[in-house]
């Protein structure tokens, strides 16, 4: 999302150089008007700001009215007034009239892009806040940067506004789900979403940073630093400043790294292997896992402090089970890449039993039975016989060990949702005293929940 800022002066180059200053600093969508009666009629005509910074003495309609004006109008329209006296009295009836921040001229650019930000932040958190309230889903905004996640289902339609949302503010996110729930595609999206945008997007499996390769990968290190160190290398986190740093598997990162990647969310400073001189970086940190981090905080697996940091911001995202109706819009985009332009075709019995299965790898094993699926019918219609065979006995109600349709053995993933399904409508639909019961946390029941299609 980018965040649409008007501002309003009576003064040409004041508004030139908070133009300047604004757009410099990665804010594109700026309107400056010196006309403060135009200002409002702009307003008033139904164009939409999430920031107005607003001159309080200009001739013809004050500072204040037009404020009030906005704030009739729009709401969450976070108001940033701006005077050349420093008086108390003034400010303070400002905002007990509904501004966010009062700013004096002289206004250094730091003092206002900090005050921009902060009004972003609060303004995205009542946003959540009220998306969580409503029952119909609003529009994205940005729908370019999310165009790439295909789905109607409205579960996946309220995550996607949510992370929209996220995208505007530089808070750490934490992206949870199954394998192959699409977490990496989501954080694509919020950082094309995000006034970090033009810069580059840094995936890194955590998995793979060994306790010998971490300090050098991430922090990087300086000529001779070690044996074979014949020229200085910058680690991700130096090539990854003013873009987005994206964790994933952040789940089985090695707990003695953990504190060291607690550090730079907290004040991003690193020491680069060799020097003792701090560096700082500028990154947006997203995160993803798979696993329950509950649970491997609970076995000392993974640090209480760095998961507090990370999921401040938390998206889960559920499984292809929990929102099958996104399925037949998945196979006509797989199709079409596949395919090309004119797509592949698929009969209705094949369509029918790719709706009855169950996806244990989710939207990536889909994927990979789309692909395989066109690579055998060689141009033809998709039937049956194009699909793995082990689909196709689920599908006809055969498990492994050749039982017959209505007899089916159960699984351990069934018999726990049964369980917790039961326990939760028994209790009223109360989570809190569901996780009780159960014994698990309050957040791995509404994520397990999530993924029922349970609200």
């Amino acid at each position: 999302m980018r965040a649409r800022i008007i501002v309003v002066d009576d003064e040409s180059d004041f508004l030139d150089s908070v133009r300047r200053g604004l757009i410099t600093s990665g804010f594109k969508n700026v309107h400056t008007e010196i006309d403060p009666t135009k200002a409002a009629e702009i307003i008033e005509s139904g164009n939409i700001f999430d920031i107005a910074l607003i001159d309080i003495t200009m001739p013809g309609l004050s500072g204040i009215d037009l404020m009030m004006t906005i704030k009739n109008l729009q709401p969450r329209t976070e108001c940033i007034m701006i005077t050349a006296l420093d008086e108390a009295r003034t400010a303070v009836d400002c905002l007990k009239r509904g501004a966010y921040d009062y700013l004096v001229k002289p206004i250094s650019k730091e003092d206002l892009i900090s005050s921009i930000n902060r009004a972003l932040e609060r303004k995205r958190l009542l946003d959540i806040l009220d998306l969580n309230k409503k029952k119909s889903i609003p529009k994205l905004n940005n729908t370019a940067a999310f165009a790439p996640i295909v789905t109607r289902n409205d579960k996946m339609l309220r995550i996607l506004k949510e992370a929209e949302l996220h995208a505007i503010s530089d808070a750490p996110i934490l992206i949870t789900g199954t394998t192959g729930t699409g977490k990496e595609l989501l954080a694509r999206a919020i950082h094309k979403a995000s006034l970090r945008a033009s810069h580059s997007f840094t995936p890194i499996n955590m998995d793979a940073l060994t306790p010998t390769l971490f300090d050098a990968e991430f922090f990087g290190h300086t000529k001779g630093a070690f044996t074979g160190a014949e020229k200085e290398r910058s680690g991700y986190l130096e090539t990854a400043n003013k873009g987005t740093l994206f964790m994933d598997e952040i789940g089985n990162l090695a707990v003695e790294l953990q504190g060291k990647l607690l550090r730079v969310l907290q004040d991003g400073e690193f020491l680069k292997i060799g020097t003792s001189k701090p560096s700082r970086t500028d990154v947006r940190f997203v995160a993803a896992t798979n696993k329950d981090l509950e649970v491997l905080m609970a076995r000392g697996k993974f640090r209480k402090d760095l998961y507090y940091r990370l999921s401040g911001s938390w998206l889960h995202l559920p499984a292809l089970k929990g929102r099958k109706d996104d399925i037949p819009l998945l196979i006509s985009q797989f199709l079409e890449e596949f395919c090309g332009p004119s797509g592949g075709d698929i009969d209705e019995k094949a369509m029918s039993m790719l709706m009855t299965y169950e996806y244990p790898g989710n939207i990536r094993e889909l994927k990979s039975i789309i692909r395989s699926a066109v690579n055998l019918a060689r141009g033809k219609m998709i039937s049956t016989r194009f699909l793995p065979a082990q689909l196709v006995k689920k599908a006809a109600g055969l498990n492994r060990a050749g039982q017959t349709p209505g007899k089916p053995v159960r699984t351990l993933a069934d018999l726990e949702k049964t369980h917790i399904v039961h326990t939760y409508q028994s209790l009223k639909n109360n989570k809190a005293q569901t996780a009780r019961v159960l014994g698990i946390g309050v957040n791995t029941l509404r994520r397990k929940l999530d993924a029922y299609g349970i609200q």
